[in-house]
């Protein structure tokens, strides 16, 4: 028995050979094999004890059970692996796992199509860092017409799997930070575009866990054409040493037409939108989220662009603790003269802590710098409707004085349905803290006054 274990041990092993005579492995690299093809058990080679193997959610191999892809490390920031990286990749694909060891940096140095995958495991357990070569990545990405997106790599595929135990993926955005001069992405003059760190078009199954997602040039992760991603354990900040060119547009999560996002467990400390997924994204789970210093867990921005129909539907946010921020739970679409329309219809926030936000609760539909008179001029076309905001709690920053929830309805849109339960929410400027509505359809629940009754 122990012969024909070995035999097909050895078979196994001149089949790797012969395959890497014709595809040679780069230096550094190595392809080990699982050990239920390496060495069988005795049950299995006499048909007995046929045990069937774990599978992971979408039915496929577990870790054990994969071939594993390893590559060399980078000798320093500038030796980029990013042609390792790839053939890692794809000698990983259908049913193999890519591991990047820890305490290693593996540097990228050149935009990368992962549009191809099939059922692979990427092990982030070391540093995947990208180079900050501004001259290069201006002029080599994959672009978005969306918020004139670009992106250092693009994954796609089906059945994903990028995981790590505290690994890194760090966009190494201070080089960026300091070269935009403030110009954000929605600057109508800007040109100056910053990758988005982590991007997947055409995906589905994607699976996110374990991982730090740190100092993105732009939006951390953007979501496009994708079904069924699931971010887990997550820790993503964005934080500058320059205190004159601080992070902008570092949001941590947004989508483009994406149904079904599950964002739990995880921590955010960036200088925008905490959670803010964008158009035609619908079935959202967000569970034991913690957000510091951002602009808030937002549903948009939607109806950008003119004549385009944009919705969000069907959202369940629930524990979530939004600290030192801009804004808590916003609703926001745009307003003006060319801009589109849709809806944001089933929405639930529930269990949300507060602390020290300048607007805790708000429905914003003038959207992105629009003065009062051209938004009351071409008010928003984007309906709000089914929206539940459930035992919100805790301190306003007293910026907008004791109002504390300014739900104000465009003219232009419908706004119904809307309900507010278990609100105790307090301001620094004093008390009773104050609920704004206006134009909202129905009952809300709570006492509110018109915008023109409530401090200045």
């Amino acid at each position: 028995m122990k012969s024909l274990s070995l035999l097909l041990s050895l078979t196994a092993s001149l089949a790797l050979t012969s395959a890497s005579v014709l595809d040679p492995i780069p230096a550094g690299a190595s392809i080990t094999l699982p050990r239920s093809v390496s060495g069988p058990s005795r049950f299995s080679l006499l048909g007995r004890g046929n045990h069937k193997k774990k599978k992971d959610n979408w039915g496929n191999a577990v870790e054990k059970d994969r071939k594993e892809v390893k590559i060399r490390a980078s000798k320093n920031d500038q030796d980029d692996i990013s042609d390792d990286f790839l053939w890692a990749i794809k000698k990983a694909n259908h049913g193999g796992l890519v591991h990047l060891e820890k305490g290693k940096k593996y540097v990228i140095g050149k935009k990368l199509d992962l549009t191809f995958l099939k059922d692979v495991y990427v092990k982030i357990d070391g540093e995947l860092k990208f180079t900050n070569d501004i001259e290069y990545w201006q002029k080599n990405n994959f672009y978005y017409d969306f918020q004139k997106s670009i992106t250092f790599w693009v994954w796609g595929g089906k059945d994903i799997k990028i995981y790590g135990n505290g690994g890194v993926i760090n966009g190494n955005g201070q080089a960026w930070w300091d070269g935009f001069s403030g110009a954000e992405i929605l600057d109508p003059n800007n040109v100056f575009y910053r990758p988005i760190l982590f991007l997947t078009d055409n995906a589905t199954n994607i699976e996110i866990t374990g991982l730090h997602l740190k100092d993105s040039p732009c939006w951390t992760t953007f979501l496009v054409r994708t079904k069924n991603v699931v971010f887990d354990d997550i820790y993503i900040d964005a934080v500058s040493t320059n205190v004159s060119s601080l992070p902008k547009n570092t949001d941590g999560f947004d989508s483009l037409n994406v149904d079904g996002l599950t964002v739990t467990n995880t921590r955010v400390n960036v200088g925008d939108d905490c959670f803010s997924p964008k158009p035609n994204t619908t079935n959202i789970f967000v569970k034991n989220l913690w957000c510091n210093g951002t602009h808030g867990v937002s549903m948009g921005s939607i109806g950008q662009y003119p004549g385009v129909k944009d919705y969000i539907s069907n959202a369940w946010l629930e524990n979530i603790t939004l600290l030192n921020g801009q804004n808590g739970a916003r609703l926001k679409a745009w307003a003006g003269p060319d801009v589109g329309y849709g809806y944001i219809d089933n929405i639930t926030y529930k269990d949300i802590h507060i602390e020290n936000t300048d607007a805790p609760v708000v429905l914003d539909q003038c959207y992105f710098n629009i003065n009062e008179t051209t938004c009351a001029a071409y008010p928003s076309k984007v309906n709000i409707t089914n929206v539940n905001f459930l035992n919100v709690h805790g301190t306003s920053s007293g910026k907008n004085g004791r109002v504390v929830a300014d739900l104000t309805c465009s003219p232009g849109a419908t706004c119904s349905g809307i309900h507010l339960e278990g609100i105790n929410i307090t301001s620094p400027a004093g008390s009773p803290s104050q609920i704004v509505c206006d134009n909202i359809q129905g009952d809300i629940g709570v006492e509110c006054i018109s915008a023109s009754e409530a401090d200045d």
